[in-house]
């Protein structure tokens, strides 16, 4: 099979993992049937990257996966040499400007890193590749690995897959929660808090994050995001990726039910909540079976319970306060506290003014101490 015929299938596997930087919103195209995916990143521009496996070979029998060793499928496996060399021929081509590498795990996870390593190491020092590089952690991955792959990378993962060391074995009955997934993100950390960025690609330590499978183990939405809050505030994690779980023949979960992709949107924007706008998990509204409100934005939900008989006078708050309010981010808030220093804002005009969409926000703001005068109707 020609190299190209090898990438196709790797990177089409590379697909099952969501972990780009985007919010599961990425376009994607192919060339000769290599997919190519169109992602959003953290500085807010966008790329093109190869995402790919150096190898479908897993040694691995996760109860969910695809590529599980038991799974009778045509496997594929790429030298580090033979990846560098597409993936920098597809650079040059101007098709892509960044690489997500991971791989399924043969002859252990050391073994596996190490070869996710020289495949690196090859792409910067050999092929003199500058463009976006993202390398998956892998389960069991040494400490001095971990170091070497933030050193050449732009961003580094390792999937937790499931929410807690309790759900994990429902996923991944051969993964240690604690010390195959948890440790090397305490790692990742540790390294970015205690040494300075020397002998680093870009003379900065690249950010981290994960993925988890929604609704493969039973677990709720409580439980999700009770954890990603942890990992956002002690493990500097950016990014925490939601894959809705889809049942796969021959997988001993073929037969359980589909997560719906709302259910995973929902996640993101509560995720959001957490790392940017001050809110904690237990602060959010869910369902009784601890599971967010499909029907309603987070936000919305919180905002419903807690301002629509207490708003929030716009001229007075602070940027946290600002932020609890449904239809306001970050920079709405910025602006409206830039402009009130000069005038009172009085009436839903002067918002407008700024640029603002109004809507969502009237059932719970005050401006000057008054309702505004058209309000939409709660429910």
């Amino acid at each position: 099979m020609g190299d190209l015929q090898k990438l196709m299938r790797l990177s089409q596997a590379g697909e099952l993992d969501v972990e780009v930087p985007t919010c599961g919103q990425s376009k994607k195209n192919s060339f000769e049937g290599i997919v190519l995916t169109h992602a959003q990143l953290p500085n807010g521009r966008s790329t093109t990257l190869l995402k790919s496996l150096l190898t479908s070979v897993c040694e691995n029998n996760c109860y969910y996966c695809p590529f599980r060793s038991d799974r009778d499928f045509r496997r594929e496996t790429f030298s580090p040499d033979e990846f560098a060399s597409l993936a920098v021929n597809l650079a040059q081509a101007g098709l892509i400007q960044g690489v997500f590498l991971s791989s399924g795990v043969a002859g252990g996870g050391v073994a596996t890193e190490d070869r996710l390593l020289k495949t690196a190491e090859i792409l910067r020092y050999k092929k003199k590749y500058q463009g976006y590089l993202h390398l998956k952690i892998m389960p069991g991955a040494e400490y001095d690995q971990v170091l070497q792959a933030m050193r050449l990378s732009d961003r580094v993962s390792i999937n937790l897959e499931a929410a807690n060391a309790e759900r994990l074995p429902q996923l991944a009955p051969q993964k240690d929660f604690e010390n195959h997934l948890l440790r090397p993100l305490r790692w990742i950390e540790a390294i970015r808090r205690s040494l300075p960025p020397v002998m680093t690609w870009k003379n900065r330590w690249p950010t981290s994050c994960t993925q988890f499978v929604v609704g493969g183990a039973g677990e709720s939405d409580r439980e999700l995001l009770q954890t990603t809050q942890v990992l956002h505030q002690n493990y500097g994690l950016l990014r925490a990726y939601f894959s809705a779980f889809r049942p796969h023949k021959d997988t001993p979960l073929e037969n359980w039910p589909a997560a719906t992709y709302r259910r995973e949107f929902r996640l993101y924007q509560a995720d959001y909540l957490i790392r940017d706008y001050g809110f904690t998990y237990d602060e959010l509204y869910y369902t009784t079976n601890g599971n967010l409100i499909a029907e309603l934005d987070p936000k919305e939900a919180w905002a419903r319970q807690n301002l629509h008989h207490n708003p929030v006078e716009i001229n007075s708050s602070s940027k946290e306060e600002l932020l609890r309010i449904p239809g306001i981010g970050s920079r709405n808030a910025e602006k409206i506290i830039k402009n009130r220093r000069g005038s009172l804002i009085r009436d839903l005009s002067g918002l407008e003014k700024l640029g603002i969409n109004t809507q969502r926000m009237q059932a719970y703001i005050l401006l000057n101490g008054k309702r505004p005068l058209q309000q939409l109707s709660l429910f």
